[in-house]
């Protein structure tokens, strides 16, 4: 038996590290007092009683959502020790499969993707861990977090035990468990339940998947408490046997939990997920929960003796193009912040809903709380002036060589990335034509298409606007479709039918057009990198669009966080030193782009614009968020 301990007298913190092959440890106590926890690691968290223990002993869980891949890696710890000042004792995160492996045999576990470092971080934090392992996660993500190649399969049925989805799951899972295993609970680690699935009782197309999921989970070696988690819909169908049922909720519903006791006697109750805010969608306004409301539910859980996890905890960012939509009545695209009005800001700053929960949750922590980690300055700089222009016909020399098809084909049926096809971005698709008339899309476009003659804009097509007035000409002409994937919709029914780009004809004059030229424009880093060697103009009186635009942003000393604000533009992309930050959209309702500190170097900072219908030619950088006129929830 070997103990270390390292003593700071100063702080009156301590850590102290117990290994034995019993399997007991000294727990990690940051509290600022003197006594320390011993317990065993032989029992995990358990449901044999109607409380939970973890470790033989009682245990109430005060849980908190924190996705690793909304927030700079740089910025894990800062965001956890928040967590653990507020009175949290676990952390839940989920495992986003699209971005750890963005086509067949390519995984990605580094960078702001490393999983096992973010978990190690948790445990110097001093906090428990609940893993969301998916494979279908929701959380507002492009597709629900499943990888767009999947829908390559015209056949594939997401969600299901059809042999094509599950040899895929299978495969990411033998990459993903083994990671998590040495980091479970009963191991050392702080991993001590995993979720299966989410939120499937709601979607329940096949009564195999779930303990089919449970089996692939349990076969690689997960051996701590499987739950499912369900709002109120899904209860009777979403669980299996063997797996705690947890529920998802914003308002108490007394039936709901009547129902639990019932299928579920002598278990202890866990609110898997109490919404703490909600998301947005591009064209509404910003979401917001009142705090007394929020803390009130909170408050009666606890009451109750009820464990409970905050959805979202602290919310961070959608980067780049990973926000999904929804497809409840009408499509709508969702914002790139990822805010949440959660108790913890977008840019990590302590909101109204934290002090209430502190306040609230130290009634229920052993000792005094952890102080308040310090927050970070925020900054404004001066303008970035864009200075030079390229029109989009001249960066396609840059794109991945065209793909000629008599017919449209669909982004995710490219053959383009190693055969993975188009996950995100712009798809132009160019064919001549000899006669004007009308266009129609026939309700193929996914999600929206500017359209252009001779590169002369002319329209646009989206879900309301399906009819087009083609100019008269008799020569031979070029129609162009710069057609956008805006989000995959992340929930429901239609998850199986998120396939973008053109998806069937287009007519002219009731005629279906042919042989088309499509360049696929992805805006990955390296396509934004390769524009360095681009035939740049300096900018004209009257640009031509769509266009990306250059400028740079000069930061004196270490660079603070900072919000992009784009008056004046209509709607794009912005890009910071090569890395994607996130769609803009002068509908709103954010009218503001958080930008981490981490993600700018002190001194020159490179800034493309991709635009596509209007720009002020400057953007600016302030040091406060704006994501909108507010409408509360209720």
């Amino acid at each position: 038996m070997v103990v270390l301990s390292v003593r700071s007298s100063h702080r009156r913190r301590y850590v102290a590290l117990f290994l034995s092959v019993t399997g007991f440890i000294i727990y990690r106590h940051f509290s600022g007092q003197a006594g320390m926890t011993r317990i065993s690691r032989s029992e995990g968290l358990s449901v044999n009683s109607s409380q939970f223990t973890l470790g033989g002993e009682p245990f109430h869980l005060l849980g908190g959502s924190l996705d690793y891949f909304r927030v700079p890696r740089a910025y894990w710890k800062d965001r956890m020790m928040k967590m653990k000042a507020c009175g949290i004792n676990t952390l839940t995160t989920s495992v986003p499969w699209n971005l750890h492996q963005p086509g067949r045999g390519e995984f990605q576990f580094h960078g702001g993707l490393d999983l096992e470092t973010f978990l190690h971080q948790a445990v110097g934090v001093g906090l428990w861990v609940i893993l969301r392992a998916g494979p279908y996660i929701g959380s507002e993500l492009d597709l629900g977090g499943l990888p767009s190649w999947l829908l390559r399969d015209r056949q594939m049925k997401l969600r299901s035990t059809y042999p094509g989805f599950t040899e895929a799951v299978n495969a990411f899972f033998d990459k993903l468990i083994p990671k998590v295993v040495p980091l479970q609970f009963k191991k050392g680690g702080p991993v001590i339940a995993v979720q299966v699935e989410r939120e499937y009782g709601s979607f329940a197309v096949d009564s195999d998947y779930i303990p089919f999921l449970k089996e692939a989970l349990q076969s690689r070696g997960i051996s701590e408490l499987l739950l499912t988690a369900d709002s109120h819909e899904g209860l009777k169908s979403g669980g299996v046997s063997g797996a705690l049922r947890t529920l998802n909720l914003r308002k108490l519903n007394y039936d709901d939990i009547k129902y639990l006791e019932a299928v579920q006697p002598n278990s202890p109750m866990l609110v898997m997920e109490y919404w703490t805010g909600w998301f947005d969608g591009w064209g509404d306004l910003h979401h917001t929960f009142p705090p007394e409301d929020m803390v009130a539910v909170v408050r009666e859980v606890l009451r109750r003796g009820m464990s409970i996890n905050l959805y979202m905890f602290h919310g961070g960012t959608n980067f780049g193009f990973m926000s999904g939509a929804l497809a409840n009545r009408s499509y709508k695209a969702l914002v790139t912040s990822y805010d949440y009005d959660a108790p913890l800001s977008e840019a990590g700053d302590y909101t109204p809903k934290y002090h209430l929960l502190r306040d609230l949750f130290s009634r229920y922590s052993n000792g005094q709380l952890p102080d308040m980690p310090v927050l970070r300055w925020k900054e404004s700089y001066e303008a970035a002036i864009m200075y030079q222009h390229l029109f989009l016909w001249d960066a396609l020399p840059f794109t991945q060589e065209p793909f000629k098809s008599r017919t449209p084909v669909n982004m995710e049926n490219l053959p383009v990335n190693n055969n993975n096809g188009q996950a995100y971005g712009y798809t132009l698709y160019e064919t001549s034509i000899t006669t004007g008339g009308f266009l129609k899309s026939g309700n193929s476009i996914r999600d929206r298409a500017l359209v252009f003659v001779d590169r002369s804009f002319i329209g646009l097509f989206d879900y309301k606007t399906v009819e087009l007035a083609v100019p008269d000409g008799k020569e031979e002409r070029t129609l162009s479709l710069l057609v956008e994937n805006c989000g995959r919709v992340h929930y429901g029914r239609t998850i199986d039918h998120q396939r973008k780009g053109i998806v069937g004809d287009v007519l002219l004059n009731n005629v279906p057009l042919r042989d088309f030229t499509i360049y696929s424009l992805d805006m990955t880093q390296s396509f934004i990198d390769s524009l360095y060697r681009a035939p740049w103009k300096s900018l004209p009186n009257k640009p031509s669009f769509p266009a990306f635009f250059q400028g740079r942003l000069f930061v004196d000393g270490y660079p603070g966080d900072t919000f992009v604000k784009l008056p004046g533009w209509s709607k794009g992309v912005i890009f910071i030193n090569g890395q994607n930050i996130g769609r803009y959209w002068d509908v709103g309702p954010q009218q503001a782009l958080y930008i981490p500190g981490p993600f700018l170097n002190s001194g020159i900072n490179q800034v493309i614009m991709f635009e596509e219908a209007e720009a002020d030619f400057k953007i600016q950088f302030e040091d406060a968020p704006d994501l909108g006129m507010t409408v509360d929830i209720e």
